[in-house]
């Protein structure tokens, strides 16, 4: 029998600064060599959880513990945050917040140091787990200078040179492109395995984590376990929809089409699932949809026009980029990291200058406007919400773009607390910045772009760290922004998103234009997933596996059933 080795025992615990506590008599026993994924929605305690585990609770974040919590047999009130980190190794959610070395070798060899590993056997050790993450490649870089999925990536690393034989990971997938993203979780997977680690998961991407099997899944509300079951068992109930997660898209797919989630069915994975059960309703349904419309727009808002681009005259970043953006259009632009989204989204704001090209704004060239003369049209939020926070507390932050533009006090106490209550700050709002998880930073800055109302709005990785609640409510307001004729522009890595959510998408890799067409063409073209790191669709894969006489179709049907029904 397998021995535990993290046991809560009506466990709870109170931030110093809350009147209520975040977690209510939890009871939860993770065994040797298991795999388990914890979710729930923002605010519901599971990342508290995972503090508790780690032990930055009580070390970093104060507050009032009562009940028990064992990892390996050892009350961890009786251990110091060092004893833990031996047997707790973690990957954080924000990376930047869990460098230590100049660069990314000596980042990745911190344990090793601290352990005094002789200098050559470290060194080896390092490029191994370098090589397996795919960073060996910037073994001698700054770890600031990575993109966000290289910086995880690092992080990996870190704690796979380690001996603790418990690995904790804090939404992994919350910087990496699709592809990256299933190369975490097939390496998570590989690494359990293969050493008999524990192995606990915090993510919002269930469908993505489910890529590789999990023992069980836990679901956290309301600062209580409300669920501990097998994926099979969760996923042919309610409780993902009643409490706010996301579902794997196949799974709504074969709801649609009136198929009963049953066990017999085993929805844990496309692979495992029994397809000949539902295939009959699934053509059916495919067969009896109407296809929707959309309505163009000629009038062209903003256009890059042959844009090259280079840091430090070195390797060229963007290659000859050319597209053009329609007025009210809600367009992704998608690829793997480091493929140069972001450096579209810098020298449309100003930040950076092209090397060669024009950037149009409704047919004028904004070589010459300032950053702050572009902010006026276009606003950016960024992906690290850190690198745009500046105030101390979330209303004076939202409320900095009005100040400076000269709005009247009343005026801006309205519009920051409309804004606010769209993006769920409201109740937070004489907050410190400081006191938020990243996902509510993330979306004090949305709201801070929101509020001063541009014509485009570009943001990238809007939905990261987000649960399925709080994603669903920036985006449908996002829409409602798009419908009154706001542009929008999303640098993302989640597929689900640009499906959903944008008729059409413009797909990068090393620096250079790819594709430009609707979201379904992009995710069922197996040339250009493979090319620009992207992740098949599980919908395609249904389709496929039913043997519909269109997939490609299938997926288009699936975007517009699902967007009449949420009513986007």
């Amino acid at each position: 029998m397998k021995k535990p080795v993290i046991e809560f025992v009506n466990f709870s615990f109170k931030y110093r600064a809350q009147a209520k506590p975040t977690l209510n008599n939890i009871n939860l026993t993770i065994y040797e060599g298991e795999k388990v994924l914890i979710v729930g929605p923002s605010g519901s305690g599971k990342s508290t959880i995972s503090n508790a585990i780690n032990g930055l609770i009580p070390f970093k974040y104060e507050g009032d513990v009562s009940g028990s919590l064992k990892v390996n047999g050892k009350e961890t009130k009786d251990l110091s945050i060092f004893e833990l980190s031996n047997m707790v190794g973690t990957v954080l959610q924000d990376p930047d917040g869990q460098f230590i070395g100049l660069t990314v070798g000596e980042d990745i060899a911190f344990k090793l140091e601290n352990d005094c590993v002789e200098q050559e056997q470290m060194k080896e050790i390092v490029r191994e787990a370098a090589k397996v993450v795919d960073i060996d490649n910037r073994i001698d870089s700054s770890p600031h200078r990575l993109s966000g999925g290289q910086k995880q990536r690092v992080s990996l690393a870190g704690v796979m040179v380690g001996d603790a034989n418990i690995l904790l990971f804090d939404e992994p997938l919350a910087s990496l492109d699709p592809a990256t993203g299933k190369t975490a979780i097939e390496l998570i997977d590989k690494i359990q395995k293969s050493s008999n680690k524990t192995v606990v998961i915090v993510e919002h991407r269930l469908e993505d984590v489910l890529y590789s099997s999990v023992d069980r899944i836990v679901v956290v509300d309301n600062g209580m376990i409300i669920e501990d079951s097998s994926p099979n068992k969760l996923l042919c109930s309610n409780i993902l929809s009643e409490t706010g997660i996301r579902e794997p898209l196949y799974i709504t797919a074969l709801k649609y089409a009136g198929c009963e989630i049953k066990p017999e069915l085993k929805p844990e994975h496309i692979t495992s699932l029994e397809i000949n059960k539902c295939k009959d309703d699934l053509n059916k349904w495919f067969e009896d949809r109407e296809e929707e419309k959309i309505k163009d727009n000629d009038e062209i808002i903003l256009e890059l026009k042959n844009i090259n681009f280079t840091y430090n005259n070195k390797k060229d970043t963007l290659k000859d980029v050319s597209f053009k953006i329609h007025k009210g259009e809600m367009v992704s632009i998608i690829g793997r990291n480091g493929a140069g989204k972001s450096t579209i989204s810098k020298l449309i704001c100003g930040f950076y200058k092209p090397s060669s090209g024009e950037i149009l704004f409704k047919g004028r060239n904004i070589d010459k406007d300032t950053i702050k003369e572009r902010a006026e049209k276009i606003g950016i939020v960024m992906q690290n919400p850190n690198q745009m926070i500046s105030k101390t507390m979330i209303f004076d932050e939202v409320a900095l773009g009005l100040k400076v533009r000269g709005v009247p006090e009343e005026e801006i106490k309205e519009k920051v607390f409309e804004t606010l209550k769209i993006c769920g700050l409201y109740e937070l709002r004489n907050w410190p910045i400081s006191a938020l998880s990243f996902g509510q930073k993330k979306r004090v800055t949305i709201a801070s772009i929101l509020v001063i109302n541009p014509e485009v709005i570009i943001l990238d990785e809007p939905t990261a760290g987000q649960d399925f609640k709080h994603y669903t409510e920036i985006m449908e307001f996002l829409c409602e922004l798009n419908k009154k004729g706001v542009t929008i522009i999303m640098i993302t890595h989640d597929m689900h998103l640009m499906l959903e959510y944008t008729n059409r998408a413009i797909v990068l890799s090393e620096g250079m234009k790819l594709m430009d067409d609707s979201a379904a063409n992009v995710l069922t073209d197996e040339k250009i997933i493979k090319e620009a790191n992207l992740k098949e669709t599980s919908l395609y894969q249904l389709a496929v596996r039913a043997h519909l006489s269109n997939p490609r179709e299938f997926v288009k049907r699936f975007i517009d059933c699902d967007r009449r029904i949420r009513k986007i």
